[in-house]
């Protein structure tokens, strides 16, 4: 089960390590070596465009990874997500500016970013499939933390690689934005390898053994899954869109208003994204192990609820051009976030059963990713023009009610037996059910 629980956090790590660090880069870099000609404004938004659109390509890598994942098994379709994020992310690195090669910079920027969008569509419920299936009963939630652990890491690291090769070269070096930037993408690449290797050396999960023997394994599980658990599909969903707004509200958007507006130095910046990583893991771990004893929907429910009164500070205390309010800010939003998220790496396994589970847990999962992850940072910078900074703060007040509302609904699924959920009743059963 260690190897198992190791598997889980490295691989989700490093495909969040390939997701943030391109967030990072669309917010405070990629805007002057991609789109140098358009006016600082613009540049962010076309910049943050490219980052907004992976969560498009996300529920159809859910679709197509949960659809070979339910018929194939977890660890092969993991492997094949890992493989095509890491060599994505590396070719980002490869990528010559706009100065270079005009218009096609932007565009190859684009489809490496769907591609990887692709991936990690299929990543995240593979990965918490992995832990949660392998797990015993009453300690699913703590081992599905594993999981949730590697979005904090992915984070923290990315945004330290960053920091390091800004720190070592200066962020204002023509030499940084030649090819500074290029190296922490680049250093995907060791990462991969570190992943695959672990990847390759665990079994297929039990659970999906079992399935095997049967001989029920479906043949279309997007069909059934629809069929069966569609509204948990959109509920699972719901309750995730207020977990997404957080996060990349928090690691983006955020952060490039801070650069921008507030004019603060890129090394602060950096340096309270690894603040926020670690934030996340810490805050992530407690609320995953407390989920385990007081119910998964209980725990998620106190992180909504703290949300919603520091949505409406998180902007004054930017606003104040602090460098602690600033750090607070940030900190204090993926604490929150972390709250909220541990427990979901058992609860959206919990909620689907075993036939369509990678399709359902993703589909659910990468849907709130295109409402709560591309939106809100492309929509908040004409918000905060129209309104001011405090639409920000309403616009995650608003996905966070969502979530609590999807989340009161939902049933509670703590002490679930994984080969007992509603989608392995017949058709019937399971639509009165819903």
């Amino acid at each position: 089960m260690n190897k198992v629980a190791f598997a889980s956090f490295i691989g989700t790590a490093i495909e969040f390590y390939d997701f943030y660090i391109y967030g990072t880069a669309a917010a405070l870099i990629f805007p002057q070596v991609f789109f140098p000609n358009l006016p600082p404004a613009m540049a962010t938004i076309s910049s943050l465009a490219t980052f907004a659109v992976a969560f498009l390509a996300r529920p159809i890598g859910a679709a197509v990874f949960g659809h070979y994942g339910d018929r194939l098994g977890r660890k092969k379709t993991l492997v094949a997500t890992l493989l095509i994020m890491g060599l994505s992310t590396v070719g980002v690195g490869l990528v010559p500016s706009s100065a270079t090669i005009g218009l096609a910079a932007p565009i190859i920027l684009l489809i490496l970013r769907v591609f990887q969008g692709f991936a990690v569509g299929g990543e995240w419920a593979g990965s918490a499939l992995l832990s949660a299936e392998y797990a015993p009963v009453g300690k699913r939630g703590t081992y599905g933390m594993f999981t949730q652990l590697g979005a904090g890491a992915g984070l923290a690291v990315s945004n330290l690689v960053v920091l390091i090769a800004n720190v070592t070269i200066g962020e204002k070096s023509p030499v940084f934005l030649d090819w500074g930037w290029r190296l922490p993408f680049l250093f995907s690449a060791v990462l991969l390898a570190v992943a695959l290797y672990v990847r390759l050396t665990i079994d297929e999960t039990p659970v999906f053994v079992a399935e095997q023997k049967r001989g029920t394994v479906p043949r279309a599980p997007f069909s059934e899954l629809v069929r069966r658990q569609g509204k948990q599909v959109l509920l699972g969903a719901g309750c995730m869109v207020g977990i997404f707004t957080m996060s990349f509200l928090g690691g983006t958007y955020l952060m490039s208003y801070a650069s921008t507006r507030i004019h603060h130095p890129r090394t602060l910046i950096l340096s309270v994204g690894v603040l926020a990583g670690v934030s996340l893991m810490v805050f992530s771990a407690i609320s995953a192990v407390l989920c385990d004893r007081y119910g998964r929907r209980r725990v998620i429910l106190v992180g909504f609820g703290l949300a919603l009164p520091w949505a409406f500070l998180v902007m004054p205390l930017i606003d104040s051009g602090s460098p602690v309010g600033f750090a607070v800010a940030i900190a204090g939003i993926f604490c929150i976030f972390g709250l909220a998220y541990g427990p979901i790496g058992a609860f959206l396994p919990e909620t689907f059963a075993t036939r369509y589970r990678y399709t359902g847990a993703g589909m659910a999962f990468n849907l709130a990713g295109i409402v709560g992850g591309a939106l809100p940072p492309l929509v908040a910078g004409p918000l905060v023009a129209a309104l001011g900074s405090w639409a920000v703060g309403l616009m995650i007040a608003v996905f966070v009610l969502v979530s609590i509302v999807c989340t009161l609904v939902l049933p509670e699924t703590r002490g679930t037996e994984l080969d007992d959920t509603a989608g392995d009743m017949p058709d019937e059963d399971a639509l009165a059910a819903c």
